[in-house]
């Protein structure tokens, strides 16, 4: 696919600009980081401006051209990301937008799009973190309602979210595979108990979630009962595929940003420091590169990214692991200083060779269904 800029996508990069450069001065000023009530409050406002200007769906139902016009200009011009709402716009939004009922579709879509609601992810548990399959949180069917016990650790943003992308064990007598099923849960119902995490960087975008016989409908269910598997597999290529598509970008800023600093503090005179950067700079290219390619699949095999999303992820971890490594080359002593620009950045870059699925997994992946080698054992 051609993804250079026509008549059109010009069009839609000058007004978009045009659009950012207006409403960007009247937003407030942004919560303390570790204020997540106002961080969701935040993010959800500027959702809401975005779906007021027309913009809000172009991370679904944009071409894929204009969806990236649409990252570069708002990293560019330093817009809010996603934040609170990065699962319900980039994981869940999708899923259901793929997977779910004409009913569901109408319920949970808009809402998000609205910046009315937002979702957290249920997958991880103690025991089944890179082993999704592993899940032991269960649920009975009664009647028209499944009865869900069980824990979950690393649910991003559940104490600020409306609903929960939920796995849950439904047959244990085959399968691991098989016996699972995808709920939406809402995060309200009687039987949830949310403990929030605290990273290394101080934040607490993560929980424990403890559920205790919590009821969620039927018609809360994705999919077949059973087949949730198959409906995490289109999640996780979302979550894998594009949800890191404006960080890409924003890496790229970041390192320009380096590439300045070691120019003013004398580091750019070390060569090892400029090859880093150099070697970073072209690994962001070619990750950009890879970022349309994926995005251009996914338009032309109905907007569900493919296995070409563990590449990227694979790759684009240990490349935002080492952009970090090397701020702190550039910093010297001040990258100790957790007030200092890149510090804080630097710590929640380690969680990106585990977030999303382990490298290991990813390697696995790319392994098995792209190069063909047997599984190993």
């Amino acid at each position: 696919m051609d993804l250079a800029d026509g008549a059109g996508e010009e069009e839609f990069r000058a007004r978009l600009r045009e659009w950012l450069a207006g409403v960007l001065p009247t937003l407030p000023p942004k919560p303390d980081p570790l204020d997540w009530p106002g961080r969701r409050a935040y993010d959800c406002g500027w959702q809401r401006r975005l779906y007021d200007a027309g913009y809000a769906d172009v991370h679904w139902d944009a071409p894929p051209t204009q969806r990236l016009i649409f990252l570069e200009e708002t990293e560019r011009a330093g817009a809010p990301y996603v934040g609170a709402n990065f699962v319900g716009l980039l994981h869940a939004g999708p899923t259901v937008a793929a997977e779910g009922t004409p009913e569901q579709r109408e319920r949970w879509l808009p809402p998000v799009l609205r910046g009315d609601e937002v979702w957290c992810q249920g997958f991880s548990e103690p025991d089944a973190g890179s082993d999704l399959a592993s899940l032991r949180t269960r649920a009975v069917r009664d009647g028209d309602a499944y009865v869900v016990s069980g824990s979950k650790i690393w649910t991003s943003h559940a104490e600020v979210a409306d609903w929960c992308e939920l796995l849950v064990r439904t047959d244990a007598s085959g399968s691991k595979h098989r016996g699972i099923t995808w709920l939406a849960m809402p995060m309200d119902a009687p039987g949830i108990t949310v403990r929030p995490l605290r990273t290394l960087a101080g934040s607490t975008e993560f929980a424990e979630m403890f559920l205790d016989e919590v009821r969620v409908p039927v018609v809360n269910r994705v999919g077949e009962e059973n087949d949730g598997w198959r409906v995490t597999m289109v999640t996780l290529s979302f979550e894998r595929g594009t949800a890191f598509v404006g960080e890409v970008v924003a890496c790229r800023r970041v390192l320009a940003e380096l590439a300045g600093a070691a120019r003013k503090n004398g580091t750019w005179d070390d060569p090892g420091v400029r090859r880093r950067l150099g070697r970073l700079s072209a690994e962001f290219r070619a990750l950009w590169r890879l970022t349309q390619w994926n995005v251009s699949e996914a338009e032309a095999t109905g907007g569900v990214p493919g296995i070409g999303g563990s590449v990227f992820k694979l790759r684009y971890s240990h490349a935002r692991q080492e952009l970090y490594d090397t701020a702190a080359a550039v910093l010297g002593p001040d990258a100790l200083d957790l007030g200092r620009e890149w510090s804080l950045d630097r710590l929640s870059s380690l969680s990106y060779t585990i977030a999303a699925g382990t490298s290991q997994i990813q390697a696995n992946i790319v392994a098995e269904r792209i190069l063909g080698l047997p599984k190993g054992r």
